[in-house]
């Protein structure tokens, strides 16, 4: 795994902060989750970690970056993690899946989450979970200085419209947490 930390970090490919991982992984493991949508796979890393916790996990997970999806193919090959990953290339929203799962993980475009939400709440189990990550986006969702990058602070003004999204969704309980880069945990009511 660490071979695959470094890579990522020396070409700027964004994997989930260790503490907010660890919080996900602990997660699956506590509620028994056994089906998985990710949103978003880069090149694999954070569908290998959560595959390689049970082998009766089953993960489902969506990369448009051609390149990128190339070397999640390789990494999940590399593990010998096939059965257990399916990963198709294309946009999530071609994506249509009448599969339900345990869990949903989003980590794709910042700016598309209330979309993704939307988009794949009908393939959540009852009971089901949602997590987003990346809420805080570096400190910058809670700063009320103003930044200087135009395209910046519109993509920060997308997550806080996010973030008040499932605050003030009535068919999910939303809890947030400080960990990695910030997560909330979205649960559908019953």
């Amino acid at each position: 795994m660490k071979d695959l930390e470094n890579y990522a970090k020396e070409n700027h490919i964004p994997i989930m902060q260790e503490e907010g991982l660890s919080f996900m992984l602990t997660y699956i493991k506590e509620h028994n989750v056994k089906t998985i949508l990710e949103i978003g796979a880069a090149i694999g890393y954070s569908a290998i970690r959560m595959a390689r916790l049970d082998p009766e996990i089953r993960i489902v997970t969506v990369e448009r970056d051609l390149e990128r999806y190339k070397e999640a193919v390789l990494n999940i090959e590399r593990f010998g993690l096939e059965k257990q990953i399916t990963i198709y290339h294309m946009d999530a929203f071609q994506l249509d899946l009448e599969e339900q799962f345990d869990f949903i993980f989003i980590d794709a475009a910042k700016a598309q989450y209330i979309k993704f939400f939307e988009k794949f709440k009908k393939n959540l189990k009852t009971n089901g979970t949602i997590l987003s990550d990346n809420l805080n986006f570096h400190g910058l969702t809670h700063q009320k200085e103003r930044i200087e990058s135009r395209n910046l602070r519109q993509l920060v003004r997308k997550i806080n419209a996010y973030i008040d999204f499932l605050q003030k969704n009535e068919e999910f309980d939303t809890i947030f947490y400080d960990f990695g880069d910030g997560i909330a945990i979205s649960t559908k009511k019953i």
